[in-house]
């Protein structure tokens, strides 16, 4: 691929995307096909991918140039994201789903007709805790640099 830096980052998106699948089966003996897709999870997809842009970047043009410089705030940005707004908006998806429920048994009329009628939850899955971000992170810039080696030599 003529630019490495984002294969590097593709590859780190990937490859934490395939853990995600296997480390859930490893400790609850459960596949879930849907998180090779999915969004959440160890080891954060984002923080990988942007890790490893980044560090590809350090390693080939050094962390005073202007390119490493986007690729930082861009990997800062994604990664707070992802622990913080991300995260909040699947902890209030959490409570929004389970609200009709509770009002329908406070009130008597569990399962009421609007509990039955409701097709769709709100996705709880979506932002990363602090060490999910972190093992992202160190997956993908070893994957960048990675990327950068291979780059160099050839």
């Amino acid at each position: 691929m003529a630019n490495m830096g984002l294969a590097s980052a593709l590859t780190a998106v990937a490859v934490a995307q395939l853990i995600k699948p296997t480390g859930l089966y490893i400790r609850t003996g459960t596949w879930d096909a849907g998180r090779l897709i999915g969004s959440g999870g160890m080891p954060s997809s984002h923080s990988s991918g942007v890790s490893a842009l980044a560090a590809y970047v350090a390693a080939k043009y050094g962390i005073k140039t202007p390119e490493f410089g986007v690729s930082a705030l861009l990997g800062i940005v994604v990664m707070y994201d992802a622990m913080n707004i991300r995260r909040q908006a699947g902890e209030i998806a959490m409570q929004v789903n389970d609200l009709d429920e509770n009002v329908e048994r406070l009130s008597g009329e569990h399962p009421g007709l609007y509990h039955k009628r409701k097709r769709e939850r709100l996705k709880e899955r979506l932002g990363h805790t602090p060490r999910e971000v972190l093992v992202g992170a160190l997956l993908g810039a070893g994957i960048g640099l990675a990327g950068a080696f291979v780059s160099r030599n050839k």
